[in-house]
């Protein structure tokens, strides 16, 4: 795991290059504390912050080919790149080192963009080709690394986080309202979008050319759950489950370094865990977020898996206070807007991880989209049949929907029922399983200046109608494919995942975004359940492994004190949103929306304050941090850097052909 940067100017010679390139790097140190690297010649410079995994001594960036001709920048790890080296070997090609950076490097030169598609793991990378000056940028296939670029000043920049830009001199941020409305509006920024104008982000299972001052984009991967899987039995998919999980946490315990678990209290991070403990050499460093409000607090559950385990079990507890406090730190790690405050416990849970000396961790994102865990997925199939139910079995379904609700009763049946009425039809082209979410979603987008957007869906809508394959979808398909094109890369994997694990240098790896679970999960999910007992098979499949007092418990969403964490203790950097001088530098903030929304929030009683404001109030705190911290480049009060200088490694000036 790494961070890397740089820029490229095809036509002309770039001034101030090691300056520039060097300031890129280290603004993003944290993501590589261990080494740092670039090379340069007049038209190119670009490198990397290391985070040692694999061949920690050998495997220092950049990167290049025998020749010199071609220079390689990755950030990542390809956890099949033994099975990938051996068949590369068999073509004649030699190796130097035995890290993934290399078969990287050579699966490109001998496969072309062709190897991407082999590419089992979380990556992105930028190789430059010397003699055509072309540079291509590529990142994997559902987002688990970032990899952001802009056009400036006839300059192509890039990056694995946007801070890296204000190294850049006379480069400057500018918020989009329109991208803003539409993150505000859907929850997270869609696969280009990032919330300033001009930057984009390289969208998952994408690769890009840049060459003669042109860009070309190419897609390698398009999500499809079509697969050739045929299963006969229930005992038969059980098996499978259980192998090809297994299968995905082995090839993720390659490492040259310890590697840990993070342990959310559900089952999903309960599998990982006992099957890495089951398959690694080492005892089991494990690693879990409690809450001082029970109200957040699965700790039960995470001390039952770790003593279960024999795990030494790290714990990192959270007060209201350290929500307040590490917000801005960490919504300067995330550089998007966000809707609730969960990502901030993770931060502080990497750095714990950290401290302890771990640099790898398992987790089990990527669990609930393969295997339906969310309640999304039961809603989606409840209002698509809702037309052909009787009312007996409309109320019958609605309770069985929600059985975890204590306070739920025939009243709050009948109002489901007029929702469930009122939307089982769509009125949103292509959006039907993410119409109840997106009316929260209008409400936020209400904090942008009347008149300055017509549609915040506007860009999400054209999204479904550009894919081939998704009309062909059933309901349940569409809001799976929705939930992987825009809130899984989007936030859980990025402002709540990466972003905040690579904060304090820990790479995230998570099994259950291995391309064969999820076509294996494509093929068992609805064929041996009705979809309302989430995720039954993945729990079957692993029942007797981890406690059954986990297997058996209903998902658990994992939250955090929000807006309440604020009102306890208002810090003084509310003033961003309470004082109409702050809010007047936000020129597109409706200021007479956003300062009654504001005061609501932090004055209302106890449960006083709706999910809607409450994610509204988060959305408009962290703008205008971001606003602070990128727009006007200012820090003061805070503190935004981990003091990370990694050691300069490598140093290559193809100019003088030095190298130190």
């Amino acid at each position: 795991m790494c961070g890397i940067a740089g820029f490229v100017n095809p036509d002309q010679p770039v001034a101030r290059l090691p300056e520039t390139v060097s300031g890129m790097l280290m603004a993003i140190g944290h993501r590589g504390p261990d080494g740092l690297g670039y090379v340069l010649d007049d038209h190119f410079a670009m490198g990397t912050v290391r985070l040692a995994i694999l061949d920690p001594e050998a495997g220092i960036q950049p990167l290049s080919d025998p020749s010199g001709r071609y220079w390689l920048c990755y950030n990542g790890e390809i956890y099949n790149y033994q099975e990938l080296r051996r068949e590369l070997e068999a073509a004649g090609i030699a190796f130097q080192t035995h890290c993934d950076t290399e078969v990287v490097l050579q699966a490109w030169l001998h496969w072309g963009p062709e190897c991407l598609a082999r590419f089992n793991g979380g990556f992105a990378f930028a190789l430059y080709d010397r003699h055509e000056r072309r540079l291509v940028l590529a990142r994997d296939r559902y987002g688990k690394r970032p990899l952001f670029y802009t056009r400036y000043q006839n300059t192509l920049l890039f990056a694995s986080e946007m801070k890296a830009f204000l190294a850049v001199p006379g480069f400057s941020f500018a918020q989009d309202p329109e991208q803003l409305a539409a993150i505000y509006a859907q929850w997270t920024p869609l696969p280009e979008q990032t919330g300033f104008k001009g930057i984009k982000n390289l969208p998952v299972g994408a690769w890009l050319s840049f060459q003669n001052d042109s860009l070309e984009q190419h897609t390698y991967y398009r999500l499809s759950f079509e697969t050739d899987i045929r299963l006969k039995t229930e005992e038969e998919a059980l098996e499978r489950i259980r192998d090809t999980v297994s299968q995905s946490v082995a090839l993720r315990l390659r490492s040259d370094v310890e590697v840990g678990v993070y342990l959310s209290g559900g089952v999903d991070s309960a599998i990982v865990a006992a099957l890495a403990n089951t398959l690694s050499s080492q005892p089991l460093s494990t690693f879990s977020v409690a809450f001082e409000d029970k109200e957040f607090d699965e700790s039960v559950e995470q001390q039952l898996v770790a003593q279960q385990l024999e795990s030494h079990h790290v714990v990192q507890t959270i007060r209201h206070s350290d929500i307040v406090d590490s917000c801005p730190n960490a919504v300067y790690h995330a550089e998007i807007p966000a809707f609730r405050s969960a990502f901030i416990p993770m931060f502080l849970l990497s750095k714990r991880t950290s401290e302890a000396g771990i640099k790898v961790v398992l987790s089990g994102e990527g669990a609930d989209e393969a295997f339906l865990g969310y309640d999304l997925f039961k809603e989606t199939l409840l209002r698509a049949a809702w037309s052909d139910l009787s009312v007996e079995a409309k109320s019958a379904r609605l309770k069985q929907l929600y059985p975890h609700l204590s306070h739920y009763g025939d009243q709050d049946n009948a109002a489901k029922m007029g929702l469930y009425q009122q939307f089982s039809t769509e009125h949103m082209a292509g959006l039907f399983s993410h119409e109840l979410r997106f009316q929260n979603g209008r409400f936020s987008a209400r904090l942008i200046q009347p008149g300055l957007v017509a549609d915040p869906f506007a860009e999400i809508t054209a999204l479904v109608a550009g894919d081939p394959q998704f009309q062909a979808m059933s309901p349940v398909e569409k809001a799976q494919w929705l939930e992987y094109k825009t809130l899984l890369p989007g936030y859980l994997l990025s402002t709540q995942g990466e972003r905040m694990s690579l904060a304090h240098g820990v790479e995230n790896r998570c099994p259950f975004l291995d391309p064969h679970v999820i076509e294996l999960a494509a093929a068992t999910n609805l064929k041996f359940d009705d979809g309302f007992r989430e995720k039954r098979l993945l729990r079957e499949a692993f029942r007797g492994v981890v406690p059954a007092a986990v297997v058996d418990k209903r998902k658990f969403p994992y939250r955090a004190p929000d807006a309440e964490a604020f009102a306890a203790a208002p810090p003084d950097y509310l003033d961003l949103i309470r004082s109409d001088t702050e809010l007047a530098k936000i020129p597109f903030v409706n200021p007479t929306f956003a300062k009654r929304l504001t005061e609501k929030v932090l004055n209302a009683p106890p449960g006083g304050v709706s999910t809607k404001e409450n994610q509204t109030f988060l959305f408009l705190l962290s703008t205008a941090l971001l606003h602070h911290f990128f727009v006007a480049r200012e820090q003061a009060p805070f503190v935004l850097s981990t003091g990370v200088r990694p050691p300069v490694q490598r140093v290559v000036d193809l100019r003088t052909g030095s190298t130190n």
